[in-house]
């Protein structure tokens, strides 16, 4: 186990690595600087001023020894400065996070208890009214677009109640917080619901059909026992997995979720940060969701094993 855990990170550390230079290297070939767009948009241009601030910013240096600034500043805590508010990258980025957690984790908690449940019902229901409603249902969720969806929910609360729950100023209570963020986390939710649903009807499906499931039956066991101890704990193996990549999807940062409702998380900051070509901010939230993604997939490598003793990890 301890090797296990000794190559996977090894690997991690490979793969964020890998991830950085492809990051770094990607923004530079886009056309177009910082610079170039702060001319542009003054309409003039002025190539002694151009180089001055190219210099100051070192945007003059070769690209390999902007990398190597880069990685050498975030060995050392140092995240760098924003281009555009000349802040420190960490100073503008640290705020969003937890308002980007906060949503997804309130999402997640939606899509798993939705989801696992119903998914559940719909296999032991198969071909029943009730499976049937349910299989629209999780269709439409993986249907309907999530800015639609965004949109037609601000427009409900505007025609029902006469206000519109988009974020304008930070909450000054828990309950308030709760209530702000569960609308999005539901819309944003509704998609990643109706995926696990289907996957957990498809899987549970799967293992009724299993002889150990009949075994359990023929020797009098409920159907309660049946369904939830001996079918639910084998089928939750894929369901887990798409979990987990929901999760890392969800705590990366929905765009359009955080757009439409006006949310100042990691997911909106990163498109403004990438429409001005503020390179510091874009390369290290991009890191910061790389480093969300890996660490969640080994957490799911992890879950597997404490799911079914047969897993082992060897050394």
């Amino acid at each position: 186990m301890a090797s296990y855990l000794t190559r996977r990170l090894m690997l991690m550390v490979v793969t964020l690595f890998g991830i950085s230079i492809i990051i770094f290297f990607l923004l530079r070939v886009v056309p177009g600087n910082i610079v170039d767009i702060l001319f542009d948009s003054a309409g003039m241009v002025n190539p002694a001023e151009k180089v001055k601030i190219e210099r100051e910013l070192g945007l003059d240096k070769p690209i390999p020894v902007q990398y190597l600034a880069w990685i050498g500043g975030i060995a050392q805590g140092d995240l760098g400065y924003s281009y555009v508010s000349e802040k420190p990258a960490l100073d503008e980025i640290a705020p969003r996070i937890p308002v980007t957690a906060k949503l997804a984790l309130l999402a997640l908690i939606f899509s798993i208890a939705l989801g696992i449940p119903l998914g559940v019902i719909s296999a032991v229901k198969q071909n029943s009214g009730v499976d049937y409603a349910l299989r629209v249902l999780s269709l439409t969720g993986l249907s309907v677009p999530a800015f639609w969806l965004g949109l037609l929910i601000l427009m409900a609360f505007v025609a029902r109640f006469d206000t519109i729950p988009i974020y304008t100023e930070p909450t000054k209570s828990l309950w308030e917080e709760l209530l702000l963020y569960s609308v999005p986390a539901a819309a944003v939710g509704f998609r990643s619901s109706a995926l696990i649903m289907r996957l957990t009807r498809s899987s549970m499906l799967e293992v009724l059909r299993q002889d150990y499931i009949r075994t359990a039956r023929a020797k009098g066991a409920s159907a309660q026992a049946v369904n939830y101890d001996h079918a639910l704990r084998n089928a939750l193996l894929p369901v887990v997995t798409i979990v987990g990549i929901e999760a890392a999807f969800l705590f990366g940062g929905p765009i359009v979720t955080e757009t439409v409702f006006n949310i100042p998380g990691v997911a909106r900051f990163l498109v403004e940060a990438i429409r001005t070509r503020d390179y510091p901010i874009v390369q290290n939230l991009v890191m910061f969701i790389a480093i969300v993604v890996v660490v969640v997939n080994f957490l799911v490598d992890l879950t597997y094993a404490a799911l079914d003793p047969r897993i082992k990890y060897a050394g």
